[in-house]
């Protein structure tokens, strides 16, 4: 039976395994699609979350305010998303995906979808649950993490 030590090695192991695994492929789907890895992967945020004002996408990513200003300025110069005022609060605008962004960006990742629901069905319903959990942690804990690390710039 292996100790926590070694658990805890491969854990550590395996999560920055899968961590540079994960970067890479958005790199190449950021050239894919012509854009920085950062500018992409904060177009899949928008994508996925829906509209946002800039103080929300700056906390999911990490990136300073002023640093999201500049992103949002790329993305709405490639046509990749919009302003627009908030209805929550008209002083403020929120960033939202054009029509355009979603399809190339679902066009980059569908066969990477494909592949890993595959992968997914090959397990029962309870490992499935599981698994679903646990991609849940992983996902909060690296949130987590890269809010730490943004504040002790």
């Amino acid at each position: 039976m292996e100790s926590s030590g070694s658990t805890a090695g491969q854990g550590a192991k395996f999560g920055r395994e899968l961590s540079a695994a994960v970067v890479f492929f958005h790199e190449a789907v950021g050239r894919h699609l012509g854009l920085s890895p950062t500018d992409q992967r904060a177009l899949t945020l928008i994508d996925l979350h829906g509209p946002m004002t800039a103080g929300e996408l700056s906390q999911l990513t990490g990136i300073t305010p002023g640093a999201v200003t500049g992103l949002v300025d790329r993305l709405e110069r490639a046509g990749h998303v919009s302003r627009q005022n908030d209805p929550r609060d008209r002083r403020r605008a929120v960033i939202a995906a054009t029509h355009e962004a979603p399809e190339a960006v679902s066009a980059a990742f569908a066969e990477l979808g494909g592949k890993m629901a595959a992968v997914v069905a090959g397990y029962d319903e309870r490992e499935q649950a599981a698994i679903a959990d646990f991609v849940q942690h992983m996902i909060d804990v690296l949130r987590e993490q890269t809010r730490r690390l943004s504040d002790t710039r």
